[in-house]
């Protein structure tokens, strides 16, 4: 993990340095009725602050370790999908060669037949694959010489079948799949990595607000950082739930 700033660690800095620095000035005032209304006050928004610093804190703990979750799932999941692409990538290949074969072994077939040699043609049967032969089979029961309506060859017969291509077709489907969940994956880190950000707008509000010495300033920052926080806990809650 880079090194950088923390905004938890910074917050909490700004925080306890405008407390000292608060703390003295209350002291340097004395005591009596507006230093007592004074420190009400400052007791009042410390509270706050500290309520709203330790919200901040859990939540955006939370928001951290559900992005980092997302994230890896995002990266798995794509890996995945490369994978199953690759495989059926390998699938297709053999499908392809699969189907070469046939077409030659059966344009040695046709040759053969125009030639009008049936022993060529026994021969060039015999190198059929088992499944091509089976489709041979029902092509030639529709009569092709004399039946218009009959297939082109065998291969556009439905009895002709080739395992890899369907494995293939079905790894493909599962890839692109695994790729969509990915994607997904990755915008649900994204959108948690932005709670994070608002989340570390509020640190900044209560840590700056310590330094400021008017009341009034210090409960509009925190009114402020509660909003951003309640924000962010709604987007929270729309997240789906984490990936197992």
């Amino acid at each position: 993990m880079p090194e950088g700033l923390n905004p938890i660690e910074t917050g909490k800095k700004l925080h306890e340095h405008g407390e000292a620095a608060h703390e003295q000035a209350e002291a340097a005032e004395g005591h009596g009725e507006a230093g007592d209304r004074h420190s009400r006050h400052s007791r009042i928004v410390q509270i706050g602050e500290a309520a709203l610093l330790a919200l901040v804190t859990l939540t955006a703990a939370w928001a951290g370790y559900s992005a980092a979750r997302w994230g890896t799932a995002s990266r798995v999941e794509i890996a995945q999908s490369s994978t199953l692409r690759n495989i059926a990538t390998r699938d297709d290949l053999t499908a392809l060669s699969l189907r070469n074969f046939d077409s030659s072994t059966f344009s040695a077939w046709f040759t053969a037949f125009t030639l009008n040699s049936p022993q060529k043609e026994a021969i060039a049967e015999r190198r059929f694959r088992p499944a091509f032969r089976v489709a041979f089979n029902a092509w030639m029961a529709t009569d092709p010489l004399h039946n218009p309506h009959a297939p082109p060859g065998p291969t556009y017969m439905p009895q002709y079948k080739l395992p890899a291509q369907t494995q293939a077709d079905a790894l493909d489907n599962q890839a692109s799949a695994k790729f969509q969940e990915g994607n997904h994956a990755g915008l649900v880190s994204d959108e948690y990595v932005r709670i994070t950000v608002f989340l570390a707008a509020v640190l900044f509000l209560v840590g700056i607000g310590s330094s400021f010495k008017l009341h009034s300033v210090r409960y509009a920052l925190i009114a402020v950082g509660s909003v951003l926080l309640i924000a962010s806990l709604v987007l929270i809650l729309h997240q789906p739930v984490l990936p197992s």
